[in-house]
């Protein structure tokens, strides 16, 4: 499998995703209270900015990616004694059935098969676990520079609704933040931010 992302990984940190990848950490933390002997998973983990953010408050992460780059990014900032674990490859590479908390920071969109990909999570969380997504709501096409992505962000009805057959329930999902980006030289476009909390039923 090629690494989409090799090259790009060792710069990835840069401020405006850690302040977007903060937010996002903000927001989830408003609607949930972690509990420290979670397990919890991390969707297209990246180089951890959110998950390293969210461990020191749970027992365990495991931290979930297509790319070993990034996961070796991640590798790096490990100081050796956190519960962790690295898994390079598909959303369905992680198999047991013993996860608190799923999480994921713009990288569902990425995803093809999302029936699929939600009832694999559906299959590895326990009952009453937590699902939260954020990503981005419907746009052109241009957050990506038109190149072929599986998703131009997600509609939240349509969305919640994929979340309900999968057998979560849907707390609650709302925007959030609002990213502006110039994909056009000389235009600023905004793209709005959503955040998506699911518990299992």
């Amino acid at each position: 499998m090629t690494d989409h992302f090799a090259h790009r990984a060792a710069d990835w940190d840069q401020p405006s995703k850690i302040k977007m990848t903060d937010k996002f950490v903000e927001e989830l933390l408003l609607n949930l209270n972690l509990k420290s002997d979670w397990k919890a998973l991390e969707i297209g983990a990246g180089t951890g900015l959110v998950g390293l953010k969210l461990l020191p408050s749970l027992k365990a992460v495991v931290f979930e990616d297509t790319s070993p780059a990034m996961l070796e990014v991640l590798k790096s900032k490990l100081k050796g004694d956190e519960l962790v674990e690295l898994v390079q490859g598909e959303i369905f590479e992680y198999q047991k059935q013993d996860i608190d908390l799923v999480f994921s920071c713009m990288a569902f969109h990425h995803i093809p098969d999302l029936d699929k990909a939600l009832s694999h999570l559906a299959s590895v969380t326990k009952k009453n676990a937590y699902v939260v997504i954020g990503d981005l709501i419907e746009e052109d096409g241009s957050f990506h520079r038109f190149e072929p992505i599986p998703h131009k962000g997600f509609n939240l009805k349509a969305l919640s609704g994929k979340f309900k057959t999968a057998g979560f329930e849907v707390k609650n999902a709302y925007i959030y933040d609002t990213l502006e980006r110039e994909r056009i030289e000389g235009k600023i476009s905004a793209y709005e931010q959503f955040i998506l909390i699911a518990q299992k039923i």
